[in-house]
């Protein structure tokens, strides 16, 4: 029924109890989740979640944030986004939330890595899983600038737990990306998320925990894991008058249509 569109199973907050957290997701009625990849140095682990378990797809990146790491070449990407059950490339974008001293024009290295991943999923046709923070005029430029404009043959993906305002969200969407809300939107502090949730066209939506991260009420500030993500389901059912049921198969279809690759991975 419901579908978490971003968790992180192979880190070891979760990795350490798959088995029962495979089960309480079952109970809660999440159907499908897709681990995603934050350096290549953990690929090999997120993949092999994907191939052990029918319910579950992996994708291939780095993390923009992610330093003192393997750096993604092309090839690098290409190979392992064509691997089976391989859906997306990503996570990347950019964040300049821990600068660190450094300027934004030092932070061009992330910026490059970035080029990099959108040159690999336009050349897969597998969409990205795109991460912004602190950052989103430089990631919309760069996408802009790679000739991500919604046309054919773009990449396209997905930008995950939004947290950016209204304009970030239209002109995404202008690019032809979906907006994926976390946890954060059950947030006594988020009305600003929800205020942009509540407009995001429907068909355009997706749900997801970040876990380990992110848990919702009434978990905030406990380990999070795919289980939890009917509570973000049943947080836009609210904001948008409908029932969770329409929730969970409206961003449940939105993610088989932009991860395509499910049906034949």
């Amino acid at each position: 029924m419901f579908t978490d569109s971003h968790c992180h199973l192979n880190f070891p907050e979760l990795a350490s109890n798959l088995p029962a957290i495979l089960q309480v997701m079952s109970q809660a009625r999440v159907e499908r989740a897709l681990c995603i990849c934050t350096t290549l140095e953990e690929f090999g682990d997120v993949h092999q979640l994907a191939q052990q378990h029918d319910n579950l797809w992996a994708t291939a990146g780095v993390h923009p944030d992610n330093e003192g790491v393997r750096e993604p070449t092309l090839d690098d990407l290409l190979a392992l986004g064509s691997l089976p059950r391989v859906v997306g490339v990503g996570e990347t974008g950019l964040d300049y939330y821990r600068l660190n001293g450094r300027s934004i024009a030092d932070m061009h290295w992330q910026r490059e890595r970035f080029r990099v991943h959108i040159r690999a999923a336009r050349q897969l046709g597998k969409p990205l899983v795109v991460h912004t923070r602190s950052a989103s005029e430089d990631t919309l430029q760069v996408l802009r600038e790679e000739g991500e404009d919604g046309s054919a043959g773009c990449a396209g993906g997905v930008f995950h737990c939004f947290t950016e305002d209204w304009n970030v969200a239209k002109t995404a969407l202008d690019l032809g990306f979906y907006i994926s809300f976390s946890g954060i939107l059950t947030f006594k502090s988020a009305q600003s998320i929800r205020d942009v949730a509540a407009q995001v066209p429907m068909d355009r939506l997706l749900i997801e925990t970040d876990s380990p991260y992110l848990a919702p009420v009434p978990y905030r500030g406990k380990p999070n894991n795919p289980s939890y993500v009917p509570f973000v389901a049943r947080t836009l059912a609210e904001l948008r008058g409908i029932s969770i049921e329409e929730v969970a198969s409206v961003t449940s279809n939105n993610f088989d249509r932009l991860f395509k690759g499910i049906f034949v991975s």
